[in-house]
């Protein structure tokens, strides 16, 4: 009976030593578990203040040179006189100017637009051409200061050079430069027909040849065959704008006191129309060829 109360005891006590070592391994293993915890946030929260510490400290850094570069550029300014300034300013200016017209002259070259840069600015020559015949060259001398201005040259004194330079140069040397390239270009167009008309075309007119020094109003008397009894006729080309070769009014009349035919009329009204739409030497180079039976495909 006492063995076996032993042996119970002994059961008892050897159950309840090894459930109190197990709960004292669970205890251990919380505790390890929230003991490990605190050290990983540790970490990381310390990692992360050694980066914060390190942004800072580049900042502060790019801050102060900052500072230092915008205290070097007021102190170079400061040295420099305003009239020091204000020189290379212009200076600059004049430079970009001057690069500026030789890219125009430059793409400008096929137009018969062509210069040379010199001492004081650019020497610009332009080349007047119609249908393919190169005709008068004029050239300007310009002076690149500010403002730019015009030293020598020789348009004609009936192109109006001052209102062009006036209106464009001072603020669009490229639009200058074509604008004079399109009224002498003009001139020279309207100068080539009304000498073809007397050189080449004598033989119509009946008198002479009238025209102003621009070429701008032109008056003859002229019949339609050059030989025979054909009816003479007065026109009156007048070129209203200075940039065309054909003229804006045309007035033709017949010479006499008859009344003229249907037929006559008719002719008339064909020649105007001829003269509105094709250069001179065209009008008669057709009154050649067909006589004075017109080509009534060229009024259309």
């Amino acid at each position: 009976m006492e063995l076996a109360n032993t042996l119970s005891q002994d059961g008892e006590s050897r159950g309840g030593v090894l459930a109190h070592l197990e709960r004292l391994e669970t205890q251990v293993s919380r505790c390890r578990k929230k003991l490990e915890e605190p050290q990983s946030t540790q970490a990381v929260e310390s990692a992360l203040g050694t980066r914060i510490h390190e942004l800072r400290r580049l900042r502060d850094k790019l801050r102060a040179e900052v500072k230092q570069h915008q205290a070097r550029v007021k102190a170079s300014t400061t040295n420099v006189e305003p009239d020091q300034t204000l020189e290379i300013t212009e200076q600059e200016i004049l430079k970009r100017k001057r690069e500026n017209v030789k890219a125009i002259l430059q793409a400008y070259r096929f137009t018969g637009i062509s210069g040379k840069l010199t001492s004081r600015g650019v020497c610009v020559c332009i080349g007047t051409a119609f249908e393919g015949n190169l005709l008068d060259s004029y050239f300007v001398d310009l002076v690149m200061q500010k403002p730019p201005q015009i030293h020598h040259h020789s348009i004609p004194v009936f192109i109006p050079l001052e209102e062009i330079s006036a209106k464009y140069l001072q603020t669009n040397i490229q639009h200058f430069l074509f604008t004079l390239c399109e009224y002498l270009n003009a001139y020279s167009g309207r100068k080539y027909q009304a000498d073809r008309l007397q050189s080449d075309f004598a033989a119509f007119l009946a008198g002479p040849l009238q025209r102003n020094s621009l070429c701008n109003l032109l008056s003859f008397t002229y019949k339609a065959e050059p030989e025979g009894q054909s009816f003479p006729f007065c026109a009156r080309l007048l070129y209203r704008d200075l940039t065309t070769t054909l003229p804006t009014d045309v007035t033709v009349t017949y010479q006499g006191t008859d009344a003229l035919s249907t037929t006559r009329e008719e002719q008339r009204a064909a020649h105007e129309n001829l003269f509105f739409t094709k250069p001179l030497h065209q009008v008669f180079t057709s009154f050649a060829s067909k006589g004075d039976k017109l080509d009534m495909s060229l009024v259309s």
